[in-house]
């Protein structure tokens, strides 16, 4: 990615510089006789990786995610991993070549819940890639808890038996009948036919869903609250937010039984990147970005705000820190815990709440200095933490936080066991004066064979953003494979230039409103200079590379001083500008904000920005990458930059393009061919290597063995007699079903007449089901019913109902007069049309749609739909249950008084009196 909002958080900056053959022959040697202390490609993109921590509620065993790239599949794979590190035991939960991410405990441990990309057994066409699943924290095999249309986006439980989760709403018609016609095209920014996100609520173990917001946005993240009742929702209001940051996102406090919104942190300019809520439920913690301008968040640091939940108030928290938040943060039952900004690392600080405001203690350790991120047990003391240096690959750590001090850490996690036999750069903090006397840092390594006293080559390796940042902490990646240059002899260096975050406010917004370019390139010159000036880098061997942000900047570099960089690998950099503020997803806020206008305000501004028309100036080999899907840089400005260095044709260069690829290649294949092809360029053009052997010559050929051996019907119901009575009277039916004995259909219109006289039925629907019918009128037919047989006839309970009406598909619901699933938005846009019918027109005779029963049982009638049913509520009251065939079949929907038009009811009979 380039920049603060989508092309900056993929990458690293990383700055290094040519090396001369000669230098590295000997290390290439030494390599060779070493074996596999020697690096490949395959370690770099075959890498483990950790991530997802989450502490059980005892404090006793942990749960993560564990990532590495599948051979088979060609892409990552994960699985979850549940640790204890009290007796270093590591168990893999699940296998294969799906992906796992987001684990949860339950809040009685018993469960871990997370997303799986698993196909869920019996899978259905719609269903939805990505589910929640569940396993047994005592193992097993794990179980699909959703099985969705649309993909879960994220999850909270709220208790031990439920869990909330955002996600799109279901299809609309609209959608599925331009999916029936195959249509995809797509309408840019659509926002009406954009499904909203909202908040859904999940039953553990039978995966009943029900909606809980009805909001008509977008839900982007969200927090429940401790005691279940609420949510925190961020919720985005315009599609079009990632390109002009025109309208912020809202935040809510939701009620999570009505659905009542109530909009928070509204004073300034809040708009929540994370929302956390305090152990005790007194309020919220939101993490928002702030900016010194006016109008774009592009570059900000993150700031602390706390909404007091009884009073309404929202507090600023001050940090005592100047340049904001890190990429951690944990509420407490005292405060929060958190990793400060503090540029090349994080600094771990603990937090008290107390009169006034919160009170900073840092926290000490051995390994404090290099944690990058944590989670921590509700007990308060059990700390888990990731910890690495530049020279250090990362493990992950059990300990016991005491106050502020980390005690008798443990490394439980025993990722990449192969690079304990490899040889590893020793690493550098550096600093010196860049633009405007200002001083810069960035992590330097240096090449496997230094000696003192020697001149190396140098290879810049640019991070991306500008917003991106360099630390004290292992970095390895397609992108930067800083072992493979470092063995080959060269120096690396990442630099921390102006713009780049974790170094404060000042510093990220320093290169804004047209003073991009004019800082970053200086700083890094700087950094080549003062590298030159230790005795460390020879002048003649410098090179870089770099990806998006790291990309543009890297080209610049090779343009504005030609002379100096004697080869250049690019990938997803720009080239022109003025395609770029109109094509890329974040165009208007990352270009506007950064040159201080927009194309159409100042052409000539973004002419002189791009490096296109400087192309001429080129003097260094150029190997070019780009993804053909990528949203961040486009294509096209890989294809400008190519065609440009094609047409001048002054320079040897190379374009590969990756099929299918968004901004950065996901497949290993992919991953490996840029690695390869890249080392190959600088080998050829900067370390000046032997030419590789003939692509022609096959592996373990007999060719390849000589030239190197060493390679490798009527009414409805029962005539009852009453005693003295010469006519008999229409009672409904009675069957057993469920454990009870109830009607086997709806209380008829002809059944009720004989009740209730004046009840007019129109000719022909005597079989319809009685509607427009009170509680009172039906708790009245009990009695009346009870009297006349001399047996007990009630209402079901709220219970009983709870069973009894179940699934109402295939019933007489909206669904089947509307002819597809109505989901709540459509059904608000039919309620015009259903306006126009006469009431309860949309009934029909009971018994039309199939019945439900067990196996050898009577079935029974209308469950589902047609009128929904009365029941007796808590306290007496009526309740209806059920849909109408007003209704949609909507088993999310939240319960809501039935229309009049559709309400009706059936019986329950207990017995002789």
């Amino acid at each position: 990615m380039k920049y603060a909002w989508g092309r900056l958080r993929w990458f690293a900056l990383i700055l290094s510089a040519p090396l001369a053959w000669a230098a590295a022959a000997p290390a290439a040697r030494a390599q060779q006789a070493a074996g596999d202390r020697s690096w490949t490609p395959g370690d770099v993109i075959y890498e483990e990786n950790a991530a997802g921590f989450r502490v059980s509620p005892d404090g006793r065993q942990t749960v993560w995610v564990k990532s590495a790239m599948d051979r088979a599949t060609d892409r990552r794979a994960s699985n979850l991993m549940l640790s204890s590190p009290i007796d270093n035991r590591e168990i893999q939960l699940t296998r294969g070549a799906d992906n796992v991410s987001a684990p949860r405990w339950s809040p009685d441990a018993r469960l871990i819940a997370f997303l799986f990309t698993r196909k869920l057994p019996d899978a259905k066409p719609n269903e939805a890639q990505r589910q929640i699943w569940l396993i047994d924290a005592a193992g097993g095999e794990p179980w699909p808890l959703t099985r969705l249309t649309r993909s879960v986006n994220e999850f909270k439980w709220v208790d031990s038996h439920a869990i909330v989760y955002s996600a799109e709403e279901d299809p609309t018609l609209y959608e599925q009948e331009a999916r029936q016609r195959k249509d995809d095209s797509n309408a840019v920014e659509d926002a009406p036919h954009t499904p909203p996100v909202r908040l859904f609520r999940v039953t553990v173990p039978d995966g009943k869903v029900s909606r809980l917001t009805a909001n008509a946005d977008w839900i982007r993240n969200f927090a429940v609250s401790p005691d279940g009742r609420r949510a925190v929702t961020v919720n985005q209001q315009e599609l079009a937010y990632a390109w002009d940051q025109k309208t912020l996102p809202k935040t809510f406090l939701v009620d999570l039984s009505t659905g009542e919104e109530k909009p928070i942190f509204t004073e300034g300019r809040i708009a929540p990147t994370q929302i956390h809520w305090a152990p005790d439920g007194s309020g919220v913690y939101a993490i928002a970005p702030y900016s010194d301008s006016p109008r774009f968040l592009t570059a900000s640091i993150e700031l602390v705000y706390f909404y007091e939940l009884s009073t309404g108030e929202v507090h600023s928290v001050d940090l005592h820190w100047a340049n904001g938040l890190g990429r951690g943060f944990q509420a407490t039952a005292e405060g929060f815990l958190a990793l400060l900004a503090d540029g090349v690392r994080f600094r771990p600080a603990r937090y008290v709440r107390e009169a006034g405001g919160w009170r900073q203690e840092f926290l000490t350790g051995e390994q404090a200095k290099n944690i990058f991120g944590f989670d921590l047990c509700r007990d308060g003391r059990t700390l888990v933490y990731e910890y690495s240096t530049a020279s250090t690959p990362p493990q992950w750590y059990r300990a016991t936080l005491s106050g502020s001090a980390i005690d008798s850490p443990a490394a439980f996690t025993h990722l990449n066991p192969t690079y304990k036999s490899k040889i590893i750069s020793k690493t550098e903090v550096v600093q010196w004066k860049g633009a405007n006397d200002d001083t810069v840092d960035g992590v330097l390594y240096y090449p496997h064979d230094y000696r003192p006293g020697h001149r190396y080559p140098l290879l810049l390796m640019i991070h991306g953003g500008p917003t991106g940042f360099d630390t004290d902490s292992w970095s390895q990646s397609w992108a930067y494979p800083v072992q493979l240059y470092t063995e080959r002899g060269a120096f690396a260096l990442r630099v921390n230039y102006h713009g780049s975050g974790n170094h404060g406010l000042a510093w990220a917004s320093s290169i804004c409103c047209g003073k991009y370019y004019t800082l970053e390139v200086p700083n890094i010159e700087k950094g080549v200079d003062a590298l030159i000036g230790r005795g460390l880098v020879d002048p003649e061997r410098v090179a870089t590379m770099g990806w998006s942000n790291g990309a543009i900047l890297s080209i610049a570099l090779a343009i504005d001083d030609p002379g100096r960089y004697k080869a250049l690998s690019e990938g997803a950099g720009d080239s022109e500008w003025v395609s770029d503020w109109a094509n890329v997803d974040f165009g208007e806020s990352f270009d506007h904000y950064y040159f201080g206008a927009s194309p159409i305000e100042n052409p000539q501004l973004y002419i002189d920005k791009s490096p296109f028309f400087k192309i001429a100036r080129l003097q260094a080999p150029t190997i070019m990458f780009q993804g053909t899907n990528d949203r961040n840089v486009p294509t096209d400005q890989g294809w400008d930059l190519y065609r440009a260095i094609y047409w001048t044709d002054k320079v040897p260069y190379r374009f590969v393009l990756f099929p299918g690829e968004p901004h950065g290649p996901l497949k290993a294949s992919h991953q490996l061919r840029k690695v390869n092809e890249e080392a190959a360029w600088f080998d050829k053009y900067f370390f000046h290597a032997p030419a590789p052997p003939s692509e022609a010559l096959k592996s373990g050929s007999p060719l390849d063995v000589l030239v190197a051996s060493s390679r490798v019907g009527a009414v409805y119901g029962v005539a009852h007699q009453p005693a003295g009575s010469a006519d008999p009277v229409l009672i409904p039916e009675i069957v057993r079903h469920g454990g009870i004995e109830i009607g086997r259909f709806e209380i008829t219109r002809a059944q009720f007449a004989a009740f209730d006289p004046g009840y007019k039925i129109p000719e022909g629907t005597g079989n319809f089901p009685a509607n427009s019918i009170s509680f009172e009128q039906a708790e009245a037919y009990c009695a009346w019913l009870s009297k006349l047989t001399g047996e007990t006839y009630r209402l079901p309970s709220e219970a009983e109902g709870a069973r009894l009406y179940g699934s109402s598909a295939n019933q007489n619901t909206l669904d089947y007069w509307a002819g597809y699933a109505v989901n709540p938005d459509d059904a608000r846009r039919l309620e015009p049309f259903l306006a126009k019918l006469p009431p309860g027109a949309l009934l029909k005779p009971v018994g039309s749609f199939p019945g439900a029963g067990a196996p050898g049982e009577p079935l029974v009638f209308d469950l589902g739909g047609n009128v929904a049913e009365w029941v007796v509520g808590a306290g007496g009251a009526g309740e209806t249950l059920g849909s109408g065939a007003d209704q949609p079949s909507d088993p999310k929907a939240r319960r809501r008084p039935a229309d009049p038009a559709y309400t009706g009811f059936r019986v329950v009979r207990e017995g002789t009196r």
